[in-house]
Parts: structure tokens; sequence; C-alpha cells
């Protein structure tokens, strides 16, 4: 036993390693995990270089999206024009840039308003406060939820887009004119519109169904005790515990928003011409004969498309993984 005791005493002190969670923090544990996982990290890298090109479109790309030279149309790659051109001549190298750029801003947009904010927003109020308040905004999620949402954006794009480019037509004539509808930015607003307003439901009943729980917890009835209002409450103490949440529902839900904008656009209820998008594209180069004869119209932009939504479905197993088991 003495001697035990001596060896003990004769160690070094060893830095103590973190054992829970709770001690290193959630996100620190997730990055762990994540960062083990290659063909995660092969998905965010695919998605940030595409991303990454579209947000210096301006300075990348060798042409303006709007340039034209019918003299060259349908061209297939050349050293002029990498890989091709469409059928009014415009470069497809840099339309395709210009579709990343358009891509991220709508998703991004939607993710923020219609995920982030308006989704937990809802979710933290209905789980916490309840009663009515919950009853009147899970109803109308059901509402939202029971509806075709494919169908839906296609009616409320079709419908709602003449409107609001009028609208954006107006103000540019009365107030200020900020080429918004002679760059095709105007047809933006629908898609971010549509998108966000059916964006919200399955956030909103995630964080709802865990706020349901964590309001039972001592340290909530501790802070309702000493008389913290509700918005403290919600923005201190429960949205932290939920974060985690909140970045596994939007890893797994980017893919279908940017797919989203991607088939609205190539419907022909999404982003106008002249701005350009991923469906457009598609929608060009589409055809038994196009694909025949000038098969690059096709093979460019649907190799993109076909890399974005594989990317975000690896990021999105990956996230998933890293959390599993937390």
């Amino acid at each position: 036993m003495t001697t035990q005791t001596t060896r003990a005493a004769e160690l070094p002190d060893l830095p103590v390693a973190f054992s829970s969670t709770e001690e290193r923090g959630w996100f620190a544990v997730f990055w762990d995990r994540f960062r083990k996982k290659r063909l995660g990290l092969i998905g965010l890298g695919v998605v940030l270089v595409i991303y990454a090109a579209g947000l210096f479109a301006p300075f990348i790309a060798p042409y303006s999206y709007r340039d034209q030279d019918l003299d060259r149309s349908v061209e297939g790659p050349s050293a002029d024009h990498w890989l091709g051109t469409d059928r009014i001549g415009r470069d497809i190298f840099t339309r395709i840039l210009y579709s990343s750029r358009t891509n991220l801003v709508i998703t991004a947009a939607v993710v923020l308003s219609g995920s982030i904010l308006i989704g937990n927003t809802l979710g933290l109020l209905t789980g916490y406060v309840g009663g009515r308040l919950d009853g009147a905004i899970m109803r109308v999620g059901d509402v939202f939820a029971s509806l075709p949402g494919l169908l839906m954006l296609i009616v409320v794009n079709a419908s709602l887009s003449p409107r609001v480019i009028e609208g954006v037509r107006a103000f540019e004539a009365n107030v200020v004119d900020l080429g918004m509808v002679s760059s095709g930015f105007a047809s933006y607003i629908t898609v971010f519109a549509a998108l966000s307003l059916f964006s919200w439901v399955g956030t909103a009943r995630l964080i709802r169904a865990q706020v349901l729980q964590l309001r039972e917890r001592d340290y909530i009835m501790a802070a309702q005790a000493i008389g913290a209002p509700t918005g403290r409450i919600m923005f201190q103490h429960l949205l932290p515990n939920v974060a985690h949440l909140i970045i596994l529902q939007v890893s797994t839900g980017l893919g279908a928003i940017a797919g989203s904008e991607i088939f609205l656009s190539w419907f022909g209820v999404g982003v106008q011409p002249p701005a350009p998008s991923f469906g457009q594209l598609i929608q060009d180069g589409g055809g038994a004969r196009t694909l025949r004869e000038s098969p690059h119209l096709l093979l460019a932009p649907g190799a993109v498309v076909t890399s974005l939504m594989f990317g975000f479905a690896l990021l999105g197993d990956a996230v998933t993984d890293a959390f599993r088991g937390r």
C-alpha cells in the first residue's frame, strides 16, 4: 500500500482531459466528429468552391452575363469561350458563374429569413409560451405542410411575379432607378418570398419539440422565479440550447432550398431573364436534338448542378452523423 502511494505521488501532474460535451462545449465536440468525416469535408469543399466562384463572379468571369455575339452562337468550347456559347452568343462559363451567385443569394436569403429567423422565433414562441398562440401557429403550419410544396411554389410565383415586377418598375419610375427590373433582380424577390413562406414549418416544429422539454428544466424555472422577462429566457437561455438543432436543420435543408430555386427557374416561374439561373441554362440545353447537336449547352451547367446537389447531400449526412448520439 505504501509503495503504491509513493509511486502515485511521484507521477507528474497530467492535464485533465475533457470528458463531456458540457466541459468542452457542444460545437467543439461536433467539429471534432465532423472533421473526421472525409466525405463531409469533400461535400463542404464542393459547395464552398461553387458558391465562392459565384460570389466573386464579377472578378472571375471573362465577360458580362449580358454580352451577346450572334455571330458566335452555339459554339463549342474554345480558347475564347471555355465552355462554349449559347443560342444568342453568350458565354456559358460566365453565365454559370453568375448562376451560382443567383443560387447563393436566394438560398442564403431563404435560410436566414425562413429557416433561421421565422422558423426559430415561432418555434421558441410556441414551445415556451404555449396555449392558444401555440395552437394557432401550429395549425397554420399544418395547413402549409399539407399543401403540395412544389405545386404551391409554382402557383405562388406565377401569380405574384408579374405584380411584384410591376411594383418594382413603378418604384423605379417614381422614386429611384436601381436597375432591378432591367437586370432581372426583381424576380429574386418573388422566389425568395415563396420559398421562405414554406421553409419555416419544419424548423418551427423541431425547435418547439425541444423547447417543450427544456422549459421544464431547473434553470428555466429559476429564471422564471427571479422574474426574467420572456424574451430573455427565450433568446439567452433556450436558444443556445437548441443551436445544434438549428445547424442540423439548416445543413440538411440547404440542398432542398437550392434545388427548389433551380426547379422554379427551369419551369419558367423562377428567376427571370436577363438574370442567369441554373434552371434557365438547363432548360435552354434540354431536348434530345439539342443534346445531340450541342451537348455543351446541357452538360456544363448540368455537371455543376449535380456537383452542388451531391455536395449538399454529403454535407447533410456528415452533419447528421456528427450530431448522432450527442
